[in-house]
């Protein structure tokens, strides 16, 4: 099975043809909705496809005419209209995008902007403290420094839309007329960094804009939709998903923080999003709580093994017997696509159940992002889907269960690492992407990932572990939070591990349905479920040792786990 073309989309070989057909395209209609909230005073202002447009050439021609044509600029801060057009006034004007993470520590960022030979830094004012230090520091070669808010001693993006206008209107069009060379990189991306020292990712604007052609061929995104922006935009994740919005006419919001997601949902009556499983998951059990709190539980569960059964007979009653629970999220929402991380599949199946349709992706930022994807024709529980229009996926090296390594071969496979040639041939061989994801594939095609090799646990008997399986079966236990499965140095026996969880519980589940209990008492709960959950796995992946915490697990802002740094952390205090 391979994922054919459902839907109509045109296929362009950069960015600026994307974002040039869609102001033609969707002209009037809303392409971003910005909050202006002064105290209790909240206000909204649409900004439409053609304004989009004509703010991107503004501030693009102000970059040039300051001497930044051909140069590197570091963009830094949380989601929000004025990081969309320094991106796209990039991608536009030929000027190379080095998307970076707003909670880099401040070395990890002055690192990176020598790393990426940036010229330029545009930045949020709440990072002003790093970035003064920057400046007085002196150690990039970065010239120019502009804040995404007007602030005292600093260019602003709204004095460069201001300035680009006024050369617009003498007839300035050099930046308008820039040619695209969509081979060549336009985007230096640093991975999330769970390993120690993060790569820098080279990306064209032909990986991009085919990875988007590829999405908007299967994924049903409809110009009437309203889509939230969760994902950072410095993931690829994220700033691929911004600008297929923009291909589709979507508009787009921005989220008040992970707090605020039932709010922000509601408020904006948004139909579709993109988010990592953890989101998901936390909208999820709002839900189910709610239900619980109301006593409803057995009401909805039957109701959801109804509505299931009649949709095998293509009757989809689904969004009229649960229009009360759709409601609380808004009443609009309609498709979700998570990716990123494994989903639990028994939380993609419960909203499915819903009737709001949840789809599972995968890919990395070496492919821009994504490189397999389930559509509503190709679903199957606990499946990524099948390989994108325009790539090629095999598994290599495989064992006696059909696991291997995931390769993939496609327009959109990154150009290299930037200045790490040795490791860009470990990874890229003839053409080949190797991803160091383990999975198999189905009878029907259909891709399963079964964990990182990096992350696999051989035991000394020859048997393998994917810790990933067992998390996902011990975070559905109501009192766990989040998980991390590992192999504990064994100092009876040095050649071989011994299977270990470090568990993360829900400090409200706790209080709620425990009350005041010693941490020694917890850890006999625990201790009893992580038993009972053994009984249901072959002896070989008991879980031996156990650990409890109150502290979330190290993770990178996709919220993946920094496995190896949480193994640092574990041993010395074991020490």
């Amino acid at each position: 099975m391979e994922n054919k073309k459902i839907f109509d989309a045109k296929e362009f070989k950069n960015i600026k043809e994307i974002i040039y057909n869609s102001s033609n395209k969707y002209n009037d209609s809303t392409a971003f909705v910005i909050k202006h909230q002064e105290k209790k005073n909240v206000s909204y202002e649409n900004i439409s496809y053609a304004r989009l447009l004509k703010d991107i050439n503004k501030l693009g021609t102000a970059l040039y005419n300051i001497g930044l044509k051909g140069k590197r600029i570091a963009i830094i801060g949380k989601n929000r209209y004025e990081w969309v057009i320094g991106h796209l006034a990039n991608l536009l004007g030929g000027i190379v995008s080095v998307p970076l993470d707003k909670d880099l520590q401040y070395e990890e960022l002055e690192n990176s902007l020598i790393r990426s030979k940036a010229d330029c830094i545009l930045f949020d004012e709440k990072l002003v403290d790093k970035i003064n230090e920057i400046k007085e520091n002196n150690k990039t070669q970065i010239k120019e420094f502009i804040c995404m808010s007007e602030i005292e001693g600093y260019k602003s993006i709204n004095n460069l839309l201001n300035e680009g206008e006024k050369l617009l209107e003498k007839g300035n069009e050099e930046y308008v007329n820039a040619q695209i060379d969509e081979n060549i990189m336009s985007i230096l991306l640093f991975t999330s960094g769970t390993t120690s020292k993060s790569k820098a990712v080279m990306l064209s604007q032909r990986n991009i804009a085919s990875n988007i052609y590829a999405l908007q061929s299967v994924e049903d995104i409809r110009q009437t939709d309203t889509n939230i922006a969760f994902l950072p935009f410095h993931h690829i994740f994220g700033s691929t998903c911004l600008i297929m919005m923009l291909a589709c006419g979507v508009k787009t919001t921005f989220p008040d923080g992970l707090r605020y997601i039932k709010q922000n949902l509601n408020e904006y009556k948004v139909s579709v999003f993109v988010g990592v499983p953890i989101l998901v998951e936390a909208i999820y059990k709002t839900i189910m709580k709610e239900i619980e709190k109301q006593g409803k539980t057995n009401l909805i569960k039957t109701a959801m093994k109804i509505s299931n059964f009649l949709l095998k007979f293509k009757i989809d009653i689904r969004r009229k017997i649960f229009k009360q629970v759709l409601t609380a999220l808004g009443g609009e929402l309609r498709f979700v696509i998570t990716g990123g991380a494994p989903a639990d599949p028994e939380i993609l199946k419960g909203f499915n159940s819903l009737g709001v349709e949840t789809l599972q992706g995968y890919g990395l930022s070496e492919t821009s992002p994504v490189i397999a994807a389930e559509n509503y024709n190709v679903k199957k529980n606990g499946s990524v889907g099948v390989p994108m229009l325009n790539d090629s996926i095999e598994i290599i090296n495989k064992d006696e269960e059909g696991i291997g390594e995931i390769r993939v071969k496609g327009p959109n496979v990154m150009l290299g690492y930037y200045e790490m040639p040795e490791l860009t041939e470990e990874v890229l061989k003839d053409g080949w992407f190797y991803t160091g994801d383990l999975g198999y594939i189905d009878k029907e095609g259909r891709i399963f990932i079964t964990g990182r090799n990096k992350n696999l646990i051989v035991l000394k008997n020859g048997k393998k572990i994917f810790p990933e399986e067992l998390e996902t079966l011990i975070n559905r236990l109501e009192i766990v939070e989040e998980s991390m499965v590992f192999g504990m140095p064994n100092e009876e026996n040095k050649d071989d591990v011994k299977l270990s969880v470090k568990i993360v519980y829900n400090k409200e589940i706790v209080k709620e349905k425990y009350g005041d209990k010693t941490k020694e008492e917890l850890y006999e709960i625990i201790w009893e479920q992580i038993k009972e959950l053994n009984k249901s796995f072959p002896r070989y992946k008991h879980i031996q040792y156990l650990l409890v915490s109150e502290e979330e697990l190290i993770k990178t802002t996709t919220k993946k786990v920094k496995r190896q740094e949480e193994m640092k952390k574990i041993l010395n205090e074991k020490k």
